[in-house]
């Protein structure tokens, strides 16, 4: 690693507004060094026009030296070539703007990183002092409270509290410990109390804030599949048009002959004025320019809504796949219940005195470091047990819990054991012992589930004494969050470890459509391959190595910053905040980007209709004067109503450009409400505006005395 990021307590993401005269300034000079035609051509649409404003200047100079005849003054020719390069400078500031707010907000990065010194471990266990530089994937390095970590790495022993102000904008601290699903660390954050070893992930320029700078720079964005596509449907329509146009010209030379004998037209073509400005201006009007601009700065500014939401996509097809999701899983703790799983109740088999539960129950806590445990341990203490069930007895041993038993207890020294742990695993050991698990401790498992509670078993040797429930509780609003994904289209599936009874009792009070219940990262995977077998896209997030096969699997896969390297590494995205919510915003900024790219499209196709309507009656009513039927625009000339299409044609593109890089915003309701409201603001509207705009040009021109 290169460098790293100072602690700033603002996003990096979100410093730059949408527009800025640094910003505009360095985009209109780019607007013109992307008019060289080896980079011009990457946009076929804008090719095309600027090859007819190349061939219309060539005809304006021909003109001006007695070369060619016209039909209309040389500065109609020039005005309308003016407007044409204007149309293509448009275009382009449109693209140039979105790189460029891009590689601004490279720039402030850089500014913010400096060469971190590090403690790194030699082999023999001893320290040394090296630059950020030096550090390759597989060192350890031991950082301090008020230390920088000067990589990104795992944490691999200690815990600590990391300041990540430096790129999630969070000033609170979170925790970060080794042996667990919150040991990745970044380079830039700060220590900010005890001490950790990290294991260096990233080496030279692979950081994690390399990474953010080359994907906002947009070094590494390539077109979606959707992009392409849209892009050579619009190819095929300018070639259409070409093909359409083009003929005209040659015609126009025999027209009269051709015209008069063959099809007994009233006035040759060449009245028509048939000469290249012309037809070009036809073409760029016929062919969809509007979408064909802004295109490019419709997927840029989707990776940058990205960004500002602290969510790092590793391509754009992640961001525009997640729009099209059908299915989301959602894991139940952290995600839809806030995870601090605690004691709220003790239950006794009968003959059982509840002091003796919650003194076994406590007993075989002690050495449960699980938020779990230790409210069993507070709740027992505050129920009246003696403190002394805090301190193991002489010779007695405590069994600490493992994710492998899912059991803690003590071994007393007289040869007395207590259990406690999840159902199956204490009936596991009570079966070893020889000892069924009694009828009634089912009974009260099962009262716990129904409750949405989860249920844990004690045991005293090889006696049941009862259950201890625990509660989680839903987080606030949740309940709306996900009829909210309901209404977006989304099928949502929680997974949860628990059994399939408590799982069912949070399903129905969160109001997903289904649920995993007892889920292994096996099942996991299986449930995902089967969902995508059905033609589904399928979102999930996850944090911890035995997430990864999933994450890989899945179409769009979340993996939190805070999260395992395997986990970050399987994923085709990286929340920063490690929010497990997240993952509606992200098919809330994907659906948005391809609202945004679907809407705009529909806009540039209806004022492609409006304009046929002002430019098709000038051109050929004199020839064919049923066209005047359909001329109800009643444009003030022929020169008139071709330059003031045209000029409308240009001036569009700059005026929606805060909507493709902003987005259109997205209201979760049904496809077809979302239709419907696509084709009457944005089709009825790309109608009605370009006659109205094209008409008030006409009406300025006329009366400024500009044209004939």
């Amino acid at each position: 690693m290169t460098a790293v990021e100072l602690p700033l307590r603002t996003n990096v993401a979100k410093t730059h507004q949408l527009f800025s005269t640094s910003l505009a300034l360095g985009s209109l000079k780019q607007s013109f060094v992307m008019l060289r035609p080896d980079i011009q051509w990457q946009n076929p649409v804008m090719f095309v026009v600027e090859v007819g404003a190349v061939l219309t200047l060539a005809f304006i100079v021909r003109a001006a030296l007695g070369g060619a005849g016209a039909s209309f003054s040389l500065g109609y020719f020039v005005a309308l070539d003016v407007w044409l390069w204007l149309t293509v400078l448009f275009a382009n500031f449109a693209t140039a703007f979105a790189e460029e707010r891009g590689r601004a907000q490279a720039a402030f990065l850089r500014r913010t990183r400096v060469s971190t010194p590090a403690c790194r471990l030699r082999a023999d266990g001893t320290k040394e002092e090296v630059s950020s530089v030096q550090l390759r994937p597989g060192d350890r390095v031991v950082v301090a409270a008020g230390e920088v970590i000067p990589g990104d790495g795992e944490v691999i022993d200690g815990v600590a509290s990391v300041d990540e102000s430096a790129i999630t904008g969070e000033s609170a601290p979170v925790i970060r410990e080794a042996g667990g699903d919150r040991s990745g660390v970044t380079g830039g954050t700060m220590v900010m109390s005890d001490q950790i070893v990290i294991r260096v992930v990233a080496g030279y320029g692979e950081s994690f804030l390399d990474r953010m700078i080359a994907l906002v720079e947009g070094a590494v964005r390539q077109r979606t599949p959707n992009e392409i596509a849209l892009t050579l449907v619009l190819t095929a329509f300018s070639l259409i048009f070409l093909i359409v146009v083009i003929p005209l010209w040659p015609m126009a030379f025999n027209a009269e002959q051709y015209m008069t004998s063959y099809l007994g037209l009233s006035a040759p073509l060449t009245s028509l004025g048939t000469d290249v400005p012309t037809l070009v201006a036809l073409l760029v009007c016929l062919i969809p320019t509007t979408i064909g601009a802004l295109l490019a700065a419709i997927g840029i500014a989707g990776m940058d809504r990205a960004l500002r939401a602290n969510i790092i996509a590793k391509s754009g097809q992640a961001v525009e796949t997640a729009g099209d999701v059908d299915t989301v899983l959602l894991d139940k703790t952290g995600t839809i219940t806030l995870g601090a799983r605690l004691a709220s109740e003790f239950l006794p088999l009968q003959g059982v005195h509840v002091r003796d539960l919650m003194t076994a129950a406590a007993l075989a806590s002690v050495a449960d470091r699980t938020p779990e445990g230790q409210s069993i341990v507070a709740i027992a203490l505050r129920s009246g047990v003696p403190d002394a069930v805090k301190t193991a007895p002489e010779h007695a041993k405590f069994i600490e819990f493992s994710a492998q038993t899912r059991m803690s207890g003590i071994d007393f020294a007289d040869g007395r054991r207590i259990r406690k742990g999840a159902p199956d695993a204490v009936a596991a050991y009570l079966h070893a012992l020889g000892t069924p698990t009694p009828t009634d401790v089912d009974n009260l498992i099962a009262k716990a589930a129904a409750e949405g509670a989860t249920p844990l078993v004690v045991a005293d040797g090889t006696r049941a004494l009862g259950v201890v429930v625990l509660k989680d509780t839903l987080k606030p609003n949740i309940e709306t969050r996900i009829a909210q994904m309901r209404r977006m289209g989304l099928r949502t599936v929680m997974i949860t470890g628990d059994n399939r009874l408590t799982a069912a009792t949070i399903a129905r009070r969160a109001g997903v459509d289904d649920f995993l219940p007892e889920a292994t990262p096996e099942a996991k995977l299986a449930f995902l391959r089967q969902e995508q077998t059905d033609g589904k896209l399928v979102a999930m997030m996850g944090d911890g190595t035995n997430d990864a096969p999933a994450l890989a699997q899945a179409d769009v896969g979340l993996a939190m910053n805070a999260g395992t390297q395997a986990a970050k590494e399987a994923g085709n995205m990286v929340d920063l905040d490690s929010d497990p919510t997240k993952l509606i915003e992200v098919v809330a900024i994907g659906k948005e980007l391809l609202m945004t790219r679907g809407a705009l499209t529909t806009f540039s196709i209806a004022n492609d209709v409006a304009k046929y309507f002002a430019i098709i009656p000038a051109l050929f009513a004199g020839t064919l004067p049923w066209l005047k039927a359909i001329d109800v625009m009643h444009l003030h000339s022929p020169t008139s109503a071709i330059l003031s299409a045209v000029i409308f044609n240009a001036i569009i593109i700059p005026l929606l450009i805060p909507v493709a890089l902003k987005g259109v915003r997205y209201r979760p309701m049904g496809a077809d409400a979302l239709l419907r409201r696509n084709l009457l603001v944005w089709g009825l509207g790309g109608v009605i505006v370009p006659f109205v705009g094209i008409k008030l040009i006409d009406m300025i021109m006329v009366t400024l005395h500009l044209v004939a």
